[in-house]
């Protein structure tokens, strides 16, 4: 008994890789999420609240009757909202459910660094949402450096808030780095090229494309890789008080919702949909 139990003990001690194709299958699903919150209920959201129409909505763009600086707004609005709300939710999963604790925890990384990514992308390029919001409030210049400064910092807590809350998933060893690259990579091109791919649909063009999409998922999310750096210093990203890796392991029912739902995320919200002018 004691030499079949000994192999048995090693393995189980030995933590277990997460799938690439659930991590996969989860990364669409967070990243469909973050960018209806942000078109759909943010900007169409205020849009309603302005008093204004909903015009078009699509998977890299909302048009809205009246342009208000809370409907500029407010797509970055609910991303950090929501962003918060998925980390208060991911605290109260337990470890025994990997797979809807990891798609909190990456449901709360894409919505904060598209929030905070946001400030940064409209400080430093003078377009998009931030750009718009701040034009006639005076010089300009002023306005983008303070967009810029409040991006770089509020940025950088997001990568270390969504570091720190990862640990339970690559364990607080030597080996967390090694095990967080993969995961966030398969997430990170997972949700960026499934969103282009939307985008590549869109009636408006490719400047969309390279401007919407592209930057605020590749460029938006870019955190998920360099970020993760950081875990090399446990300075930085102290280690956590379980040092066993939790394994997102496969399962086909997440799988099967989550390209069934690309789809028809493609399908419907990559060239648009167009309501009837109230």
């Amino acid at each position: 008994m004691a030499t079949t139990a000994a192999p048995q003990t090693i393995r189980d001690s030995v933590p277990q890789r997460s799938d690439a194709l659930t991590i996969a299958s989860i990364a669409a699903l967070a990243y469909m999420l973050g960018n209806v919150l942000h078109e759909g209920l943010g900007h169409g959201g205020a849009c309603l609240l302005s008093g204004g129409h909903p015009l078009v909505l699509s998977s890299a763009h909302f048009e809205c009757s009246t342009d208000t600086r809370l409907v500029m707004a407010g797509g970055t609005l609910v991303n950090l909202l929501a962003g918060a709300l998925f980390f208060v939710l991911g605290r109260l999963v337990s470890r025994k459910h990997p797979r809807l604790k990891f798609f909190l925890w990456l449901a709360m990384a894409v919505n904060l660094f598209a929030g905070t990514g946001y400030f940064l992308f409209s400080g430093i390029g003078g377009i998009g949402d931030w750009s718009d919001f701040i034009r006639g409030l005076g010089p300009q210049l002023p306005w983008r450096v303070g967009l810029t400064v409040l991006g770089v910092l509020s940025y950088a807590a997001a990568a270390w808030v969504n570091l720190m809350e990862l640990r339970p998933f690559i364990g607080s060893d030597e080996q967390r780095y090694s095990r967080a690259w993969p995961m966030l990579a398969v997430a990170y091109f997972t949700g960026g090229i499934l969103v282009c791919i939307a985008g590549a649909f869109n009636p408006r063009g490719a400047i969309l494309i390279l401007i919407s999409a592209a930057a605020s998922t590749f460029g938006g999310s870019s955190g998920l890789l360099w970020a993760t750096q950081w875990l090399k210093s446990k300075s930085i990203v102290p280690p956590g008080s379980i040092e066993t890796a939790t394994a997102v392991q496969r399962s086909w029912a997440w799988t099967i919702c989550a390209w069934g739902l690309a789809i028809a995320f493609v399908v419907v919200l990559g060239p648009s949909v167009r309501f009837a002018a109230g």
